[in-house]
Order: structure tokens, then C-alpha cells, then sequence
């Protein structure tokens, strides 16, 4: 056998992508090979159209924490939206970007694939539902809830949230809200450890001056029925996430049938490690077309 072969540039491309999820310390399967492969013929023309690219932040964030696999998707061509994240409830977060997908004349007769991180993995579970828009659904260090699942059902033993919410949370009452409902700020000198391990002490820092309160009423409140019944998924699993503990996250990816990546990575991979999020991304895309 001749190992002279010239290689194509897709088979080039398939190869470059696999290289990099290796020395970056990825599990990679043959399946995610084949995903790489997808995203090759994708980037060379032989797909269809590029979805557009929809990324929902989760709590205690905003937009800001995808900066950098938008900046990579932009390079690689994608049309992407980044909308805000009310993190008032989840039949009202969901509803708000239902509407965002449904109602934006800029994304009429255009496929989608759409991404949330966090707790917006409830979000987007929900807000797609009914949406056939949607192609493709990722998470990112996130939660993929079945019907009837809370934030706190899911956030289990070995997370730093499962404890006494008094040590995690600053509680600030909010006007319209319901009776006896507040904001839930978590403490800047935990969120450091426990959100953002693994950034740098003034990014940490940075981020926990500026995290965004979720209402509490949300953590006891339903997921409906989930999209991920119907629209195939992806999943992004940070194997040092020590919000969602890795073993709760894999156990919400089997069971959506996710394609699952894992990768060496706190709570906030898509800041530590955005070009492997950004490849699942466009692996996801790619399966769409």
C-alpha cells in the first residue's frame, strides 16, 4: 500500500480538525471522525447552505461569554445571534426566544442550529419545541431537562450549588415579580472557584463583578416537554465543570441521545476552550444540510 496518496483538501481539512481535537485532550470517537468529515465537505462547498447560529447564555452571564465561538463561526462564514437571556423563568425565557426564532424576519425560511449553555439548555429544550426551523440543538455545559425536571432536581451532590442556598446566593428583592420572589446574586468571593475555575484570577474576578441575578422562583419551576425528543443534539461536557457535575451532565446527554464531546474544561468551556465548541457547533451544522 502507497502511503504517497495526495489528499484532498477536505481530507486535509478532516484531518487538521482531528489533530486539534486530539492535542487538546478531547475523547475523540469514530463517530465524532465522522462529524469532522461532515464539517470538511461542509466548509468546501459540497453541503447545503450554512443554518444560522443561535446561542443562548445561561444564568449568572450574558451574552458576552460566547464572544469568542462567535468570533470563530464568523470567521468560518455562519450568520450568528447571540439574544438576551431574560433568566426571569423558564416558560418565560423560553417563550422569549421562541418568539426571537419564530417572529425575526432575518431568520425566516432559514435553517437553525441553536446552542445554549448552562441554563440555557432549559431555554432552548423548551422555547424549540414546535419549531421546525431548528435542526440541530447544543449544549455546552449544560442541562438537557425531560418534562417535569427543575434546575434544583437536576443540580445534584458534588455541584457548588447543592448546598445551603444562604452560602451560595446574595438575595435582592426585584419589583414585578411574584410575592416573596427575589434575585438570586451568587457571591462574588464563590464565584471565582466554583463558576469560573480554571480562568485567570482577573477574568474570574471580572466576571463575578458583573454576573447577572436569576430570579429564584426559577430554580423550582417545570421543564415542559423537551425538544430534544425530536431534534438531534450535541453535547459539550466540561469534565472539570464543578456546577453541573460531569457524571449528571452524561446522564442527561444519554439519555437525549446526544452526540457527546467531552473535553478537559470548567463550567465555561466556551471561554477556555472555544475552538472545540465552536467544531461541535459546526459539527451540528453540518448534519443538518
Amino acid at each position: 500500500m502507497s502511503f504517497h496518496r495526495t489528499l484532498r483538501p477536505a481530507r486535509l481539512r478532516t484531518v487538521a480538525i482531528a489533530a486539534i481535537l486530539a492535542v487538546t485532550g478531547l475523547l475523540v470517537s469514530t463517530s465524532q471522525m465522522a462529524f469532522a468529515h461532515e464539517v470538511a465537505a461542509h466548509a468546501t462547498g459540497t453541503g447545503g447552505a450554512k443554518p444560522v447560529v443561535v446561542l443562548e447564555h445561561g444564568a449568572w452571564a450574558d451574552g458576552s461569554s460566547w464572544d469568542q465561538v462567535v468570533r470563530i463561526l464568523l470567521g468560518d462564514g455562519y450568520t450568528v445571534y447571540v439574544p438576551p437571556n431574560p433568566l426571569r423563568g423558564v416558560a418565560a425565557d423560553s417563550a422569549y426566544l421562541h418568539d426571537f426564532l419564530t417572529q425575526n424576519a432575518n431568520l425566516a425560511g432559514k435553517p437553525v442550529v441553536l446552542a445554549g449553555h448552562s441554563y440555557g439548555g432549559f431555554v432552548v429544550t423548551n422555547a424549540a419545541v414546535g419549531d421546525s426551523a431548528v435542526k440541530a440543538l447544543v449544549y455546552v455545559d449544560a442541562y438537557l431537562p425531560k418534562r417535569g425536571d427543575t434546575l434544583k432536581s437536576l443540580t445534584t451532590a458534588g455541584s457548588c450549588f447543592a448546598v445551603d442556598p444562604t452560602t451560595v446566593f446574595d438575595f435582592v428583592p426585584y419589583p414585578g415579580g411574584p410575592p416573596g420572589d427575589v434575585d438570586l446574586y451568587v457571591k462574588q468571593s464563590l464565584l471565582p472557584g466554583c463558576f469560573a475555575n480554571g480562568l485567570r484570577a482577573s477574568e474570574a474576578a471580572a466576571l463575578a463583578a458583573a454576573a447577572r441575578p436569576l430570579a429564584a422562583s426559577v430554580l423550582d419551576e417545570p421543564s415542559g416537554a423537551p425538544a430534544w425528543a425530536t431534534i438531534p443534539s450535541w453535547d459539550v461536557i466540561g469534565t472539570n465543570d464543578h456546577i453541573i457535575t460531569p457524571a449528571a451532565q452524561l446522564f442527561m446527554a444519554h439519555r437525549a441521545h446526544a452526540h457527546i464531546t467531552q473535553v478537559s474544561a470548567p463550567h465555561l468551556s466556551m471561554i477556555t476552550n472555544p475552538w472545540i465548541v465552536a467544531r461541535v457547533i459546526e459539527c451540528a451544522a453540518a448534519a443538518t444540510s
